[in-house]
């Protein structure tokens, strides 16, 4: 397998809360898919999981040469965290458009939290 790209990116999980708490279903709707939310939500520390998914994506979207913008749904990246520790990354629409051009074959991604920032990084596969 060869690396195509890399990404990481840190979130203040503050930050998170305070657009949750500012903009509740619309925010969440806009960035995160239901099946992330519930799984956001259900967590005892529920804001850390939002900034670290959310990081994931932002991630994710650097491994592919990109920076979300307009047009973008944050949506075509898909985080599923089954595993604590190997969580799991679904590709679809233009982003998967762009994975497909550059050769890209499959995304990992890990995050990881504290209180007070979420961060995490993605690797770009070819092969």
């Amino acid at each position: 397998m060869d690396i195509v790209g890399l990404g990481t990116h840190v979130m203040d999980c503050p930050r998170v809360r305070k657009l949750i708490d500012l903009h509740a279903d619309k925010f969440v709707g806009e960035v995160y898919t239901p099946e992330e939310a519930a799984y956001c939500a259900a967590r005892t520390h529920s804001t850390e999981f939002y900034a670290g998914i959310w990081a994931a994506k932002e991630a994710v979207f650097r491994s592919l040469g990109m920076k979300w913008k307009r047009g973008i749904d944050w949506r075509d990246v898909v985080v599923e965290c089954e595993s604590a520790i190997e969580p799991k990354v679904t590709i679809r629409g233009a982003t998967e458009e762009r994975m497909k051009a550059r050769g890209v074959t499959r995304v990992m991604v890990s995050f990881s939290y504290s209180r007070l920032f979420a961060t995490a990084t993605a690797i770009a596969l070819r092969g």
